[in-house]
């Protein structure tokens, strides 16, 4: 249950980095390389982040354990409501043609911010940090490889609705995870 609740999340945190790896795909001819700095620099953010958002969360450790199930609920709501809201967006940003280190990495950080976010509830899923860090960046990377290719072959209509999946996603998780502590919680 526990790798399941993972898996959902890490889907759902992946979500921002596949849509970002559709756009540029549709927005240049991408090739294997940029794909593969794409996803190796996507997927080591979001392996990162959370481990930055889990440790800021430990060193408040006392205060967050009886509200960790409402910080949870409020944060992946609110994170799932921001990815529907640009999902539907109908005005979205045009990714640079030239896929240069300087904006990869400015990418990569940016759509891992939620991640970072994300980090603060990962003790309410019970699961070891570094494996679900790892979870998060390997699911993040082999989502963005594909969906570089994806954007390419189908536009970037498919990458706003994959950003409206993932939010819907957080904000199921967050749900459960309030639910869980607020009404079976031993």
């Amino acid at each position: 249950m526990i790798f399941a609740t993972l898996f959902l999340l890490s889907l759902g945190l992946a979500m921002d980095a596949f849509a970002a790896a559709v756009a540029q795909g549709a927005a240049s001819r991408p090739s294997r390389s940029t794909a593969l700095r794409m996803s190796l620099a996507f997927g080591f953010a979001q392996a990162v982040m959370p481990l930055l958002g889990w440790a800021l969360g430990m060193a408040f450790a006392a205060v967050m354990q009886s509200v960790a199930h409402w910080i949870a609920f409020v944060l992946l709501g609110i994170l799932g409501l921001r990815m529907i809201r640009e999902g539907l967006d109908c005005d979205p940003e045009a990714p640079s043609q030239d896929l240069t280190l300087w904006p990869l990495l400015v990418m990569a950080v940016a759509t891992s911010i939620d991640a970072a976010v994300a980090g603060i509830t990962l003790p309410s899923f019970g699961a070891p940090i570094l494996l679900a860090c790892l979870v998060i960046g390997m699911t993040t990377s082999l989502m963005t490889y594909p969906g570089v290719f994806l954007g390419a072959l189908m536009g970037t209509r498919v990458g706003k609705w994959a950003e409206v999946l993932g939010g819907l996603i957080l904000i199921g998780l967050g749900a459960k995870i309030f639910i869980s502590q607020q009404f079976f919680a031993v």
